[in-house]
This record gives C-alpha cells, sequence and structure tokens, in this order.
C-alpha cells in the first residue's frame, strides 16, 4: 500500500493518528485547471518551443512536467474527458456536439455521469470557470430552447466565457456572463478573448478571497482557453514580438525543437524526428511571396500563444497576492495536437484581410502544425503521438517539492478527476440527483507526484474511426485518415516517434491488443456507431 492510499484511509476512517511531520496532512487545495486549445506539444517554451511563455515555464520550473501524457485528439471529446473522468463515449461525446441515437454520441455530457465541478461542489468547494465550454448540442448555444448542459447547470457557480467551440477573438460568439448571453456590440474596442479569461479568473480569485463566507474554503477554477485554435487573431502589438522569426522555416524549426527537446530529456534521443509530413514541402522550395505570408501566420500564432502565457501570469499573481499560491494545485495541459484541418498553408475566409485582424479568418496549416508536434507524426484527430500528445505541468508547492523534475509516467485526460478526487479528499458519488453514475475510467496521478507508479492496464482511443491502444510499452493504433485504417504496432519505449512498425514481427502482439480495444470499444459505447459515421472496425 503506497503512503497516499494509506493517508486517505487514516483521513477517511477519521481514526485519530498523528503522522510524522513530513506526513502531516495537507489542508485541502484549491484547484485551478488550465486548458489550452489546439496545441501541439512542443509549441510552449518549457516543451521545447522558442514561443515566450516564462510563466508557463516557471510553474515547469517549480513544479512537474509529464513527458507521456495523453488527450483524446479533438477538443470537446476531451473536455469531456476532462470534466467526467470518463472516456468520451461513455460522457455522450464521442464524436462532436451533433445529436444522434447512440448512447456513446449524445453531442453533450447526459446524466449518468457528474462533472468535477458538481463533485467538488458537492464536497464544499466554490467553483468558477472562465473559457470554453464546448459541451452543448448544436441548436442549444444560444440558451433559447434549453440551458441544461451549460455549466452553471452542471456544477459551476460563476461563469464567464463562450458555449460555443470557437470564432472572433475579438468579439466571440455564444459569449456568456454567468448564464445570460453577452452581445459582443457592448465589449470594449480593444477587447480580446484570451486576455479577458486571464482578467475574468484572476478575478473569480479576487472574489473568493475577499469574500468572508468563502475565504476559508477551497475554490476550483477551470480556466479553458480557445487559444491557439483558429481563426488567426492577436493584438498587433504581440505579433511585432514575432514577424521575421520564423523566415527559417517548418523544417529547421522542427530540428531545433526536437535538439532542445532531447537536451530537456523530454525527449529520447534514440527516437529519430519524424520526417516532414510527405504532403508539406520543403521550405526552401517555396516561393517568396509564400515564406513571407507563412512566416505572418505563424508569428500570429505564437503571438496567440504568448498572449495565453500572459493570461496565466495572471492568474498565478493572483494567487500570489492573496496568500494563496503555496496550497493551490495549478494543472496545464493541451486538448489535442497541432490542427491540420484547413490545409497545407492555411486559409483564410475573407481574401483581402489583413491576417491576424478581426476582418480576417484565417489558420496557420498543416505545415505549421507538424512543427507544432514535434517531434512526433500527425495531428489533431489522430491517434498517432502527434494527436494525443499533451503537455502536463503540475505546480503545488505545499505537496510537490521535485521542482523541474520530469515525470515518465503514462498519464490520460481521464485520470485528472480521479487526481482532483483525492487531491481534495472529495468523494466521487455513485448517485448523483437521482441517476446511477459511472464510476470514474481514470487513475489518480498522486503516485507519480512522488515518482511511483500509476497502476492501470491499458489506455484506448477512438475518434472518426481512427483507434489506438496503448499497454506497457506497446501501442497499436490505426489511421482511417492517412494510413486507410490498417492497424500498426509500435514500441514507445524505443520508437515513440513511430518510425517502426513491428506488426509483422509480432502479430501476436498485435491480435492480443486488437482484442482489447474491441471488448473495450464495446463496453465503453464506442459501438454501435451513428448511421454514416467513420467505421471504427475493419
Amino acid at each position: 500500500m503506497n503512503r497516499w492510499t494509506l493517508r486517505g484511509l487514516i483521513l477517511f476512517c477519521g481514526m485519530g493518528l498523528s503522522l510524522p511531520a513530513e506526513d502531516a496532512p495537507v489542508a485541502r487545495p484549491n484547484i485551478v485547471l488550465i486548458m489550452a486549445d489546439d496545441l501541439g506539444f512542443s509549441d510552449i517554451g518549457c516543451y521545447g518551443g522558442e514561443i515566450r511563455t516564462p510563466h508557463l515555464n516557471q510553474m515547469a520550473t517549480n513544479g512537474l512536467r509529464f513527458t507521456q501524457f495523453y488527450n483524446t485528439a479533438r477538443c470537446c471529446p476531451t473536455r469531456a474527458a476532462l470534466m467526467t473522468g470518463l472516456y468520451p463515449h461513455q460522457a455522450g461525446v464521442g464524436l462532436m456536439t451533433q445529436r444522434t441515437a447512440q448512447p456513446g454520441y449524445q453531442g453533450q455530457l447526459h446524466r449518468q455521469c457528474v462533472t468535477m465541478a458538481e463533485v467538488l461542489r458537492g464536497s464544499g468547494y466554490s467553483t468558477y470557470m472562465a473559457g470554453k465550454w464546448h459541451l452543448v448540442r448544436e441548436g442549444d448555444m444560444d440558451g433559447n430552447r434549453t440551458k441544461d448542459a451549460w455549466p452553471m447547470q452542471r456544477g459551476f457557480q460563476r461563469f464567464y466565457g463562450t458555449i460555443a467551440g470557437g470564432g472572433n477573438y475579438f468579439g466571440p460568439n455564444t459569449l456568456v456572463k454567468d448564464n445570460a448571453l453577452v452581445a459582443a456590440a457592448s465589449l470594449p474596442k480593444d477587447y480580446y478573448y484570451t486576455t479577458a479569461l486571464g482578467e475574468q479568473a484572476a478575478g473569480f480569485i479576487r472574489e473568493h478571497h475577499d469574500d468572508p463566507a468563502r475565504t476559508k474554503t477551497p475554490f476550483f477554477l477551470y480556466l479553458a482557453f480557445t487559444a491557439p485554435h483558429w481563426p488567426l487573431h492577436a493584438p498587433e502589438v504581440q505579433v511585432a514580438k514575432y514577424r521575421g522569426s520564423y523566415r527559417q522555416g517548418w523544417d529547421k524549426l522542427r530540428e531545433a525543437r526536437y535538439k532542445r527537446q532531447i537536451a530537456m530529456k523530454l525527449v529520447d534521443a534514440r527516437w529519430p524526428l519524424s520526417p516532414r509530413h510527405p504532403a508539406a514541402p520543403a521550405w526552401e522550395s517555396l516561393p517568396e511571396a509564400r515564406r513571407k505570408e507563412m512566416d505572418e501566420r505563424m508569428a500570429i500564432y505564437a503571438a496567440m500563444v504568448d498572449v495565453m502565457d500572459q493570461a496565466v501570469g495572471r492568474v498565478l499573481a493572483e494567487l500570489e497576492r492573496t496568500g494563496l499560491r503555496g496550497n493551490s494545485l495549478v494543472v496545464f495541459l493541451a486538448d489535442n495536437g497541432g490542427c491540420d484541418e484547413t490545409g497545407l498553408f492555411g486559409f483564410e475566409r475573407n481574401p483581402g484581410a489583413r491576417l491576424g485582424t478581426a476582418e480576417s479568418f484565417a489558420s496557420y496549416g498543416a505545415c505549421w502544425a507538424n512543427a507544432s508536434n514535434t517531434p512526433f507524426r500527425y495531428f489533431k484527430k489522430d491517434h498517432h503521438e502527434g494527436g494525443i500528445a499533451s503537455p502536463l505541468i503540475v505546480q503545488w508547492p505545499a505537496r510537490v517539492e521535485a521542482g523541474g523534475q520530469l515525470r515518465e509516467q503514462p498519464g490520460h485526460v481521464i485520470d485528472l478527476m480521479p487526481t482532483l478526487v483525492e487531491a481534495a479528499n472529495a468523494t466521487y458519488p455513485a448517485k448523483f440527483q437521482g441517476q446511477d453514475i459511472i464510476p470514474m475510467e481514470g487513475r489518480s496521478l498522486m503516485p507519480a507526484f512522488e515518482d511511483h507508479p500509476v497502476d492501470r492496464d491499458a489506455l484506448y482511443w477512438e475518434h472518426v474511426g481512427n483507434r489506438g491502444v496503448r499497454s506497457g510499452d506497446w501501442k497499436l493504433v490505426s489511421n482511417v485518415r492517412h494510413d486507410k485504417g490498417a492497424w500498426e504496432l509500435y514500441n514507445m519505449a524505443a520508437d515513440r516517434t513511430e518510425q517502426v512498425n513491428l506488426i509483422d514481427q509480432r502479430p501476436d502482439k498485435a491480435r492480443e491488443m486488437e482484442a482489447m480495444w474491441a471488448a473495450w470499444a464495446k463496453r465503453t459505447r464506442v459501438l454501435p456507431k451513428p448511421a454514416n459515421s467513420p467505421p471504427s472496425t475493419r
């Protein structure tokens, strides 16, 4: 029995035993959970990137970085898994927000699952959210029919953010304060969504601390950015800091990030940098006009990440100012890898508009996304490492003293619910509001904080027909977009960049893992799939 389990039993049973000073239980922490949107594994500084992210870097210096943490490869499925501790199909969001008749594809969270906010609020926490929700069905995001699946109806006491999945950063659609829509026309001229989220999140902390009725109780704050998801929007003063920085191109950028990752020990030097994506041209082959345009697109993307880091800094500064930082558990992650959905060089819906402005609606494209996901293959929606590998930074000064260390234990977004439930000494319910609740699928990462193993059998994925399972060092993966859905087998310890497919050498292991995946898919509502959806079996 590890000491986390022992401590939990002592607290739970109320045995009145005294622990040694170094094992004295810490008061329930404040919890700040921060998520980026469409951020690649290598974009931030402490994961090898050149973008200026001093606040996230400082979190890493004072806390832990996980090197093998996974999301579900797409925005709302990851948010469903994050909020519930379940695989997304179990929570009803196996695809996106379209409603179907199939249980795993309801388009929003159903009532047989509970959110982190519901669990923590039921355990005495105040609950706040700023940012992107994206767990409401199409047609209900304006609230005209129902608000049953909005944040304040799923456990949050305060909310400021967007119900929909993305949009204009200078005047976001479905912007809501608490339970009321905010008209874009009412926003100030210098409004920028990422900055506003940081200010609102810091404001929630300040209000909590200054309220005598709440200040003695802990809080849970979920800060969910849309940055750096397209459209490419950023204040000009921020873009100017990066303009010209990407004239080296994506090939040299990938090489530079890869070298830094090896030096940081985030990446094993035995794993070769994956080749440039086959459809992407060499930078040197591009005409000058295209290079200039692509430098501008990446400069805007970098500015969006930079401003996000500044917003994180506002939240950390407010924790410091209020004296709450020491016993605040702060977690940062991303919802999926860099996005290739909009073509090799990105798109622009309003030709002639200046990139980065409110009149423009553009993206940075697959070539830069390939660099964002350094050193891995493929992209958002894919279950090769480029789609599912996420930064995970954990800072908790009162508990995690191993500042700057790495953790190699594999983890998954489903693990954050049990981790926070354990950290908060909360209770995950078997029933909630008269409904039987599906048990958590994740495993607490608290043992990994002290560099102990996390006990699990396997991790699984499915999205738009793409499939994956990881068991120990072995990973079985298939991709319908790029590889026509054939299974591939990789040894993650020797080859995490997925260059040597071992399926012909180890057909026995592949068959074993395929059977595991099939049993999981049946159990967790991956199957049956809706009509006309990409198949998950071959």
